[in-house]
């Protein structure tokens, strides 16, 4: 099949040479003509466009039109492609959107004839090699139409060993991809896959954070009036292997996962991580999670935190913090004490 891909970053270039590993054809575009131009060049697209309408009108009908691009310019890149378009085109939103954008945006391309498909993607930059799991809304027609290229990109049944009491042929779902519903129906399914990882996430660093610390009984902790003493030193006295600990997790171990991989690879080249400055973004699917937890009445205080924890990592809590402290200094005359970061002073 003949795809049109908007978006030739991380996760969209490589999307694109695994598609054309299984015989489909791409025409990308980007913003940047130089990057268009680049993966002409090293065979990463079949062929380029420097516009939305060159793209476009190099694409045969019914065209086809994945979008790789940030949930903020969907809307903006729809716009600028409907005039381009014609009834039996289908866009394929293939970021991270909100469902309920899906929901309209589906209403209002179906009233011009164009199909609309949501599909949450996950897979990260590893996707060319290891393939990606894919969620999708949209009506049932478009959805046998591109069976092809959901197939080409999904991991296969072979990726996992086959759940015991599957017989038969595998479905799709156990092939990597799945129909999900309606409109809205695939990013919905991605945005609460993306708030899990959050939570689990957070467990592994919380928990490794825990080891990091277990010997802090020998450094010893400053006595003061406004520091809880640490009770007992000598049940902290371990210098645990991060690494090594990670490694071994890996192996038979009921936490094990892909997660846990990186991590032990992360451990390994780098014990502290001092490249990193724990600053932790959130792209929106864990707002999102949290916004359809409160409206379904469903309790999720795990993921929940989770992303509470990463908008600590961003200071977002330091104001708060500058509050407290000034309670505990109106009421008890309580000094605040140096933050650990600045080194006591």
């Amino acid at each position: 099949m003949e795809i049109g891909l908007v978006g030739l970053g991380r996760m969209g270039a490589n999307m694109s040479r695994r598609w054309q590993r299984n015989g489909h054809t791409v025409v990308g575009y980007a913003r940047t003509a130089a990057t268009v131009d680049g993966m002409v060049a090293d065979g990463s697209i079949s062929g380029g466009a420097h516009s939305l309408a060159e793209l476009v009108g190099k694409l045969s009908k019914p065209r086809i039109l994945w979008l790789m691009v940030p949930a903020a310019s969907v809307d903006a890149t729809i716009e600028q492609l409907v005039p381009l378009l014609e009834s039996g085109d289908i866009v394929i939103d293939g970021g991270n959107s909100y469902y309920q954008d899906d929901i309209r945006r589906s209403k209002e391309l179906a009233s011009k004839g164009i199909k609309y498909l949501d599909c949450g993607t996950s897979g990260g930059t590893w996707g060319l090699e290891r393939g990606y799991c894919l969620m999708f809304g949209g009506p049932d027609d478009a959805v046998e139409f591109l069976d092809p290229i959901f197939r080409a990109l999904a991991p296969g049944v072979a990726s996992a060993s086959r759940t015991p009491g599957r017989t038969g042929t595998p479905t799709t779902a156990e092939e990597g991809y799945l129909h999900c519903g309606p409109a809205g129906a695939g990013h919905f399914v991605k945005m609460i896959h993306n708030g899990i990882e959050y939570g689990i996430m957070a467990s592994y660093a919380e928990g490794i954070n825990i080891l990091h610390h277990a010997g802090v009984g020998k450094a010893g902790r400053e006595v003061n009036a406004e520091t809880s003493p640490l009770r007992d030193p000598e049940h902290y006295q371990y210098e645990i292997d991060l690494a090594a600990v990670t490694e071994v997790w890996r192996r038979g171990s009921v936490v094990a996962s892909w997660l846990l991989d990186l991590t032990a690879q992360a451990l390994a080249g780098s014990p502290e991580l001092e490249e990193f400055g724990g600053v932790v973004a959130d792209s929106g699917e864990g707002r999102w999670t949290s916004v359809a937890a409160i409206e379904t009445s469903t309790p999720t205080p795990v993921l929940t935190t989770a992303l509470y924890s990463r908008f600590t990592s961003r200071g977002e809590a330091d104001f708060g913090s500058k509050v407290l402290s000034a309670m505990r200094f109106g009421f008890g005359g309580h000094v605040e004490m140096p933050h650990p970061k600045d080194g006591g002073k």
